[in-house]
């Protein structure tokens, strides 16, 4: 139980009379509410950050992994107290710690997804996976690393992610398809036009139809463009499809 106890050998007197309680495997009430607290803003603080990014796990997501990992290292290391001077018991405040880390491993991995073109989610795993170390920390009287971890966590989603945007991140994949009349001068023309657009070509894809579909001359023979392309961070996909668009021989265009 997390409950006070009466003093005994691991307890000592203070020379004002008072008695001290260094046992270790004791705590009061208002530390308990404290830790859980203290748990809950560090995580919620990350979590605000992530909540304000639009990611799939956002502020009360993290405050959850955050109180949880806190009471379950707060049940690991004084949950057990009855049985520490039974025969045969051994106490280990890490185990339940250790599930904790892998178990999150878990949620963390529903938050990561695969489009075929880039993998997202990432960071938002990190951070998952973080605060649940914060939260361990919280729980075992660790209040100081706590703190400054949380700290450098929300400066690396902050500020970091600019300079990462600004300085740092490479090319971003796209996939263009434009659907128009089948013509020898239409790759061409694209190939020049994404050039001039500094887009990197990586794969072309080219199928034959036997109809244009969305076009005024539906029973012309076309041809479907798949082009899988590699864009700076200020790609601006609206424009770009817009300006497709606008081609005599080009009925759609989908930019992803």
């Amino acid at each position: 139980m997390l409950t006070n106890r009466a003093p005994d050998e691991g307890s000592a007197t203070s020379p004002g009379g008072e008695i001290r309680v260094n046992n270790p495997w004791i705590i009061d009430d208002s530390h308990i509410i404290l830790r859980l607290v203290l748990s809950m803003l560090l995580g919620g603080f990350i979590g605000f950050e992530r909540e304000r990014s639009n990611h799939a796990a956002g502020l009360r997501t993290h405050i959850m992994v955050s109180l949880g990992s806190t009471l379950i290292m707060l049940l690991s290391i004084y949950g057990f107290d009855d049985f520490i001077k039974q025969a045969n018991v051994r106490v280990d405040p890490a185990r339940l710690a250790a599930a904790v880390i892998t178990g999150v491993g878990f949620l963390g991995a529903g938050t990561i997804l695969f489009t075929g073109k880039s993998i997202t989610g990432l960071t938002t795993a990190a951070s998952i996976w973080v605060v649940a170390a914060i939260g361990l920390g919280v729980g075992a009287g660790f209040y100081f690393p706590s703190i400054v971890a949380t700290v450098l966590v929300f400066l690396n989603l902050r500020v970091f992610n600019k300079v990462e945007l600004r300085y740092m991140r490479g090319r971003e994949p796209h996939l263009i398809t434009l659907y128009g009349l089948s013509s020898h001068g239409l790759l061409e023309q694209i190939s020049n036009y994404l050039k001039q657009e500094k887009v990197e070509i990586r794969k072309i894809t080219i199928k034959e139809h036997e109809h244009v579909p969305f076009h005024e001359h539906p029973n012309q023979q076309s041809m479907e463009v798949s082009l899988e392309v590699l864009t700076r961070h200020d790609f601006d996909p609206v424009r770009i499809a817009a300006e497709l668009r606008q081609w005599e021989d080009v009925a759609a265009v989908s930019v992803e």
